[in-house]
């Protein structure tokens, strides 16, 4: 099996932490991400979130119906060491809306990734409500 390609290692990763988060999927979230995940999103008004409580919350909520698709778009991964990156792209989620039809959301986003004790961890992220 050839070997894997850093920048294919964070599109990979980073594609099962979207995954995760279209499913609701607490366990996989919570495996891919730092305990001390600091974030910037709309959700916080402009604060810095430290931890994972505050994710935990959106989490909790009832499931929506229907299906979700998760798309990057050009993402742009660049290596900060043989341990870290950053990954930025325009993230693209299609789900019904309320009557039924099809609904596209568009988010930017950066995230950074650090490897601890050989597993990737999420670490860090900025998410705006692109215009």
């Amino acid at each position: 099996m050839p070997h894997q390609s850093f920048e294919s290692e964070i599109l990979e990763v980073n594609q099962a932490l979207l995954d995760a988060i279209a499913g609701g999927d607490w366990d996989a979230y919570s495996e891919l991400c730092a305990a001390d995940l600091t974030a910037f999103e709309a959700e916080s008004r402009g604060q810095l979130v430290e931890g994972m409580e505050f994710h935990r919350f959106y989490f909790d909520l009832p499931a929506g119906q229907g299906p979700v698709n998760t798309t990057m778009t050009m993402p742009h991964v660049r290596q900060l060491g043989a341990d870290a990156a950053v990954i930025c792209y325009v993230r693209l989620t299609q789900r019904l809306g309320p009557g039924g039809d099809p609904v596209t959301g568009r988010f930017e986003e950066t995230r950074i990734w650090h490897r601890i004790e050989g597993r990737w961890q999420h670490v860090h992220f900025h998410r705006s409500t692109a215009t």
